[in-house]
């Protein structure tokens, strides 16, 4: 099945644009050069994929509109704060992301640690606030720490820094980026889910499932990307992953390969979604859009 992204996203990231536009803390408020330096980081282009899929995971279950933007705007500040960090020198040393100099580049490192820092506790109050009223405002909070840290986010970031010059299993790199990438990814779609007022469990593990896959699915376009991809498009230095000597599916799989896996990614996704109605054509076209994307 090839993977078809023509429905139109547009609109939730739209729908998110605004909403992290005006929950983030004002550049004119102090300490302003921080403030400055958080909506640089958030505000600075992106796709908003993990916003997105927490208002497709929404309407996908049939939940309040309004109770949505604040998970969508904290899935965000985490990916930004993510971002920041991991461009910093004692990491990838990146100067580009999404077209532009770095956090650490535009504002100094030590104002980009902080920036990363406090994008990262504004997520959790962002969250907090915005659901105190939602079915499952707690759940919806564990989801987002756990996804973050050492058994998410930043232990599949440990390990990729690990894993650099090393040669890994595809058992090995899929663990890795099953964290580093998958964890957020599947917080995302969970967070939309938990919005809902009666969404059963198995609903919930479906949704996950759907998750799973198009998080690993990600990554492997992003190492396709990597190879094929130039610089302008891109928004950052292309090659940057064999600059470095990272283990990628292209490299373990060969380039041909890694597309049908993130194919194969795809059409497994969709089929988790089966059972979900018209209503979850947005994770459809989601999932499409993921492999499909040119950066």
């Amino acid at each position: 099945m090839q993977a078809d992204s023509s429905i139109d996203l547009s609109s939730y990231r739209t729908r998110a644009n605004h909403a992290l536009e005006t929950c983030l803390p004002s550049a004119d408020a102090a300490p302003e050069q921080l403030h400055e330096a958080m909506r640089y980081a958030v505000l600075n282009g992106g796709k908003r994929v993990r916003a997105t899929l927490v208002y497709a995971t929404g309407e996908t279950v049939g939940a309040d509109t309004a109770l949505l933007d604040a998970p969508a705007c904290a899935v965000e500040l985490i990916h930004a704060y993510s971002l920041v960090h991991d461009d910093l020198p004692a990491m990838d040393d990146d100067d580009l992301r999404r077209g532009k100099p770095t956090c650490h580049r535009a504002f100094g490192e030590a104002n980009a640690l902080l920036a990363g820092d406090a994008l990262q506790s504004f997520a959790f109050y962002t969250l907090a606030q915005g659901t105190a009223h939602a079915p499952r405002s707690l759940a919806m909070v564990a989801t987002l720490a756990h996804a973050s840290g050492s058994l998410g986010m930043a232990g599949g970031q440990a390990i990729d820094l690990a894993a650099v010059g090393r040669d890994l299993s595809l058992a090995e790199l899929e663990y890795m980026h099953r964290h580093k990438t998958g964890a957020l990814i599947r917080a995302s779609v969970r967070l939309g889910a938990l919005c809902g007022d009666d969404v059963s469990s198995e609903q919930l593990e479906q949704l996950d499932a759907y998750a799973a896959c198009i998080g690993l699915a990600f990554q492997v376009r992003d190492d396709i990307l990597d190879v094929e991809a130039d610089t302008e498009t891109l928004g950052k230095a292309q090659g940057a992953d064999i600059a470095l000597n990272k283990p990628t599916y292209p490299s373990l799989l060969g380039l041909t390969a890694a597309k049908q896996k993130a194919e194969e990614l795809h059409e497994r996704a969709v089929s988790e979604l089966v059972d979900f109605d018209a209503r979850a054509d947005g994770l459809r076209g989601l999932s499409a859009f993921i492999v499909n994307r040119p950066h």
